[in-house]
């Protein structure tokens, strides 16, 4: 028996091994295609991931500028004469007879001031004037008798001339009397308040029984006056746009409270001269209210019409790019990666502006580029959406900037 195990022993040894290297041989298949798997799995991983950083941008062709555009500032209202009235004579208010609101004549009464201490003044006056023409006629009459006796040889040439001499004087009292009543009188005519031109009373800071000062403008006006019938128009035009502003020019006004009605106005004049804190030029239009639709002091919105460069070119103002290296612009290369271009301004229009130099016309100009982009980089062009495309068709007018001033 022992024989027949020694015998077979050798062909289980040999099944084993081949059992063996079977085992091997399909670990190492699995633990092959697991590594297998794995790599591609991290390349596929690798290469989904770069192409999901690569960002997808819009890119549109930058439009010529027109050759008309529009410049709309804020602007403000005021009237074209405007009169506050103060007291010149010191009492109390005895009457007033016009309320805000009011439309008067030149010379139209105001009001009137009741002024005993003047009166009294004035009754002094009088009498010192009387006084003086009295003393004026005694010594005219003296000197006329010195005279004759002069002929006579009765006195001496000295006491004639002394006679002559104190006519003299009593009729330079006498104008200066006068001057005096003439003063106080004049005072007399400022108790009663007058209009001084055409208008509309815009204030009564007074009534029946008040204290009045008389004051050079620096207390409160009695009244004031205004002539509305023709507007005067002040607006702040910044520096950069000052150049555009002519002589003659006209432009048209707004007011909020009446929606799409425009006036028309006429440039009168500008201060010729940009003031250093808001660094622009203070122009003065003139506009016809003869029918009174707008208020003075109310605010307007002005509307210049300008020439633009026509080699300028227009885009969104959200295709710039504000970093320290200055005012950039991306741009689509021919290899699609992205190309940054320094640009320069010419005309800021609010949701667009006109650049002057950077960009050509044929550029893919990049909307909304992201923040991290750079020179170089890979981007993936789409097809720019309607709302741009309308965007940079839309006439200038309608884009204007609101500007601040």
């Amino acid at each position: 028996m022992s024989t027949e195990i020694e015998i077979n022993s050798p062909k289980r040894l040999r099944h084993l091994k081949l059992v063996g290297v079977i085992a091997i041989l399909v670990a190492a298949g699995i633990v092959s295609s697991g590594i297998i798997s794995r790599v591609h799995a991290k390349q596929t991983m690798t290469t989904w991931s770069a192409d999901q950083a690569v960002p997808t941008v819009a890119a549109y062709t930058p439009k010529q500028a027109d050759a008309a555009g529009s410049l709309v500032l804020p602007g403000h209202l005021s009237a074209y004469v405007n009169a506050p009235i103060y007291a010149r004579v010191s009492g109390y208010l005895h009457a007033w007879y016009a309320d805000i609101g009011t439309h008067v004549k030149a010379g139209q009464l105001l009001g009137q001031i009741d002024t005993p201490d003047l009166d009294q003044q004035l009754m002094q006056a009088r009498a010192d004037l009387q006084n003086a023409v009295a003393n004026e006629k005694l010594a005219a009459t003296t000197a006329h008798r010195w005279s004759e006796m002069l002929q006579q040889d009765s006195v001496s040439q000295q006491d004639a001339d002394e006679k002559s001499s104190d006519l003299i004087a009593k009729r330079a009292t006498v104008d200066a009397a006068q001057a005096n009543v003439r003063r106080l009188e004049a005072l007399e005519s400022f108790k009663r308040i007058t209009a001084p031109f055409d208008g509309v009373v815009t204030a009564r800071t007074t009534d029946v029984g008040a204290l009045i000062n008389a004051g050079g403008g620096s207390g409160p006006e009695l009244f004031n006056v205004s002539d509305a019938h023709r507007l005067r128009v002040y607006v702040s035009v910044p520096q950069d746009q000052a150049a555009a502003i002519k002589p003659g020019m006209t432009a048209t006004l707004t007011v909020p409270e009446r929606p799409g009605k425009t006036f028309d106005a006429t440039l009168v004049n500008t201060d010729d001269s940009i003031a250093q804190a808001s660094g622009t030029l203070l122009v003065q239009l003139s506009v016809d209210n003869a029918d009174g639709v707008l208020i003075p002091g109310e605010y307007t919105e002005v509307h210049f019409a300008t020439h633009a460069d026509s080699h300028a070119l227009s885009i969104p103002a959200s295709s710039l790019i504000f970093r320290e290296q200055g005012l950039q612009v991306a741009v689509v290369g021919p290899d699609d990666r992205a190309v940054l271009h320094d640009v320069t301004v010419q005309t800021d229009l609010g949701q667009r502006v006109e650049i002057a130099s950077g960009i050509r016309a044929t550029d893919r100009v990049i909307d909304n580029p992201p923040d991290s982009l750079v020179s170089g980089d890979p981007v993936r062009v789409q097809q720019a959406a309607p709302v741009q495309a309308a965007e940079l068709s839309r006439p200038a007018s309608h884009d204007a900037e609101r500007a601040h001033g």
